[in-house]
């Protein structure tokens, strides 16, 4: 047993959510009906998407989510989940029923999903990844995340108008931002990886390689029957690296994973404040994803 899950008893002390994160959103996707779920267990985090029936977010511990978090350095030094503020939860968390991050406010009203939630360090203090020990000296945060939800737009049903807010505090300067903007991790029978291609408004197979590139990402079952997928309009500042859309295989635990990435770095430490993003989760068949990112992409060609 690893030495840092003997602690779990002493770090389960994180208070509970201030409000309740139990709630749906509902809606109607292809003449199919759609219900998103979240929970209190992850902070108001989205535990569950069904559309037509099927599951698409393989929801386990308090990572494994549709969800967003942020990667940070501390006095310019820079390890992967080692400073990691996590919308759902902590590492420490597990498959427990509570959540070290504080949900602070939560509405589903006029058809928008609305939260507002204090996100937990993945590590706790001590703890180590990839042979590196945790940056942060407490387990919750002062990282904010707001995000509004809305099911479909204007002439474009098979989406989720998805858009979050990082609030970075100025309690530890940073020199680098990694935006995981949006993640979601979803079931293993969602096997196909594609990426679209802007030219021939197709989706093409995408190499079997864990990683990043700069073409929208889809994931979908052998049959095209049920697929999601992600989009941004939005661009990096002048000199910033391209937005990184990242697809990956964990074999291990039978489940797969994309995610849309913004980066930030400069010499002199980053100013605090909100950092927003636009995304759009594209979800219904494998054609109703391709159709949907032709469009998109076409109404956002010129941002």
């Amino acid at each position: 047993m690893k030495a840092w899950l003997l602690l779990l008893p002493a770090l389960a002390l994180a208070q509970a959510p201030a409000v309740s994160g139990d709630a749906e959103l509902s809606g109607m996707i292809g003449g199919k009906p759609l219900v998103i779920r979240t929970t209190s267990r992850l902070a108001g985090a989205i535990d569950s998407i069904k559309w037509d029936g099927v599951e698409f977010i393989d929801s386990h511990d308090h990572g494994r989510q549709l969800q967003s978090a942020l990667n940070a350095d501390v006095d310019g030094v820079f390890h992967v989940e080692c400073y990691n503020p996590t919308e759902a939860g902590s590492v420490v968390d597990a498959l427990g029923p509570k959540s070290t991050s504080r949900l602070e406010f939560l509405s589903v009203k006029d058809g928008v999903l609305s939260t507002r939630s204090r996100m937990a360090f993945w590590l706790a203090p001590g703890m180590s990844s990839h042979g590196h020990l945790a940056q942060n000296t407490t387990l919750l945060s002062n990282h904010v995340l707001n995000k509004k939800v809305r099911i479909g737009r204007p002439g474009m049903d098979h989406v989720l108008d998805y858009k979050v807010t990082f609030t970075v505090p100025a309690d530890r300067p940073h020199k680098y931002l990694q935006f995981e903007a949006l993640t979601g991790y979803m079931p293993w029978s969602f096997s196909e990886e594609l990426r679209f291609d802007a030219k021939t408004e197709s989706l093409v197979p995408l190499p079997r390689q864990d990683g990043e590139q700069r073409d929208p990402v889809v994931l979908s079952t052998p049959s095209g029957s049920h697929a999601m997928g992600i989009f941004t309009p939005d661009r990096p500042p002048a000199g910033e690296p391209p937005i990184g859309y990242g697809r990956f295989k964990f074999e291990h635990d039978q489940v797969m994973k994309w995610n849309c990435v913004f980066r930030l770095r400069q010499p002199e430490p980053i100013k605090p404040g909100d950092y927003s993003y636009q995304l759009f989760v594209v979800i219904g068949t494998r054609e109703d994803c391709r159709r949907t990112l032709a469009a998109l992409t076409r109404e956002f060609a010129g941002r």
